[in-house]
């Protein structure tokens, strides 16, 4: 069975438009960062650093969010394959949440250096 539909570009960015509002509808910690991104990004924009400073810190805030995407994608998909309590899917879970956890760490030592910079 091929599961690969044709590839058209409007096609395909429907597919990103459905999985960023199923992720929307479905994942509480995705729902928070995005809530979190309307309130963080102005602060940023607004926040007198410079430029290079600000695209670092949008990026690093993206990166979570990207992670976010990824951990609830392998969580889904761990899910799909067992409904036990497996090692191998607590683990393929635990790891996707440190990644998750690494990108928090990343943005805020970003802030912590570039604050620790601008004074």
């Amino acid at each position: 069975m091929n599961n690969k539909p044709k590839y058209t570009l409007f096609k395909n960015a429907s597919y990103a438009i459905d999985g960023f509002i199923h992720a929307i509808k479905t994942e509480t910690s995705f729902k928070l960062e995005v809530i979190i991104a309307f309130i963080i990004l102005p602060i940023i924009y607004f926040i007198p650093f410079t430029l290079v400073y600000k695209l670092v810190l949008v990026i690093t805030y993206f990166i979570i969010m990207i992670a976010e995407l990824l951990n609830s994608s392998v969580e889904n998909v761990v899910d799909l394959v067992t409904t036990d309590i497996h090692p191998l899917a607590k683990s393929a879970k635990d790891i996707g949440a440190t990644a998750v956890l690494f990108s928090v760490i990343l943005h805020i030592l970003c802030w912590i250096m570039i604050v620790i910079d601008y004074l």
